[in-house]
């Protein structure tokens, strides 16, 4: 037995939209941190009370989405005094909220696509004259794409914003950055914390939504990613940036995309990725020498409270 952690919840499932992707990557850190000899056991807070915690050592969140992404679960440790993976309370709040994300990494002066935010009464033609066309509708609150489309014409522009509003009530129409989508896995914390090698992504579908993510096998990964190493350097100490501005720590993902130009916008912060067989800081930090095991022993070594 690994006494190094003591007894550790591993915390998957929950009450979000996300909580099948949860379940998929919670089952699969618990069974490799039980591989290692550590005494985890499953924690669903869906169907045990939060109390229940009480005598655990640690906590493994593996929680995506409201309720185990933004803050609140952290905040509920914090109470308890259980130390747990990822950022605290303000970084996970604030990376939850894709707008208040963007208004943050704005005031650093890192770049992110031009956006409006939608509401009932928007001017829709006025947003699509001035984003231009395609453009993406999304929830600000939400992850794995839910609620998110790709307007190609303005007449759809209404529909999509109507869609997006049933997932939350702040909603953003984002300029489309089509030149690719890339993503920068973040491991560690203080002068301790880096970037993992850059992923590029390419969706056989429209864009990388929900069934290209956990559903299909054809969208295809590149790592290396097929940048230049000056480019990519550049861009993993901006994401370490995005990251730190939010007030990041443990690990986490920064997604950007890149113009025609070869100019990145950065688009959103993950602070409890995914560890599904799909997901994608698992396989970036297999590029840099850390196979599953490694990593998630290495996250749950980070554990931390604010």
């Amino acid at each position: 037995m690994n006494k190094e952690f003591g007894k550790v919840a591993v915390l998957f499932g929950g009450t979000s939209a996300e909580r099948e992707v949860s379940l998929n990557s919670g089952s699969r850190v618990l069974a490799a941190l039980q591989r290692q000899g550590v005494d985890a056991h499953p924690f669903d807070p869906a169907e045990q009370p939060l109390d229940a915690l009480k005598g655990y050592d640690r906590a493994f969140i593996a929680l995506h989405g409201r309720h185990g992404e933004d803050g609140t679960i952290q905040g509920a440790l914090e109470l308890m005094h259980i130390p747990y993976t990822g950022p605290g309370v303000l970084a996970s709040a604030a990376g939850m909220d894709k707008w208040r994300t963007k208004l943050l990494w704005q005031a650093a002066g890192l770049p992110v696509p031009a956006y409006r935010m939608l509401d009932a009464g928007s001017d829709f033609d006025a947003v699509a004259r001035e984003l231009g066309l395609p453009l993406f509708v999304k929830p600000a609150c939400e992850g794995s794409s839910i609620g998110v489309t790709k307007v190609k014409t303005a007449a759809e522009l209404r529909s999509a914003y109507q869609e997006a509003a049933r997932h939350d009530s702040l909603v953003i129409a984002e300029q489309a950055v089509l030149g690719g989508e890339y993503t920068v896995g973040i491991l560690g914390s203080g002068e301790d914390m880096r970037a993992l090698p850059i992923v590029k992504i390419e969706p056989a579908t429209e864009f990388y939504d929900y069934e290209a993510k956990y559903l299909r096998d054809d969208t295809a990964y590149r790592c290396p990613c097929g940048l230049s190493a000056e480019q990519e350097a550049a861009i993993q100490a901006q994401a370490l940036q995005a990251f730190r501005v939010l007030g990041g720590r443990g690990w986490g993902r920064v997604d950007f995309l890149m113009d025609e130009a070869g100019n990145p916008y950065f688009l959103e912060a993950n602070t409890s990725p995914g560890m599904t067989d799909h997901s994608l800081v698992p396989m970036a930090a297999r590029v840099a020498g850390l196979d599953y095991e490694a990593l998630v022993l290495q996250v749950l070594a980070l554990a931390a409270n604010d």
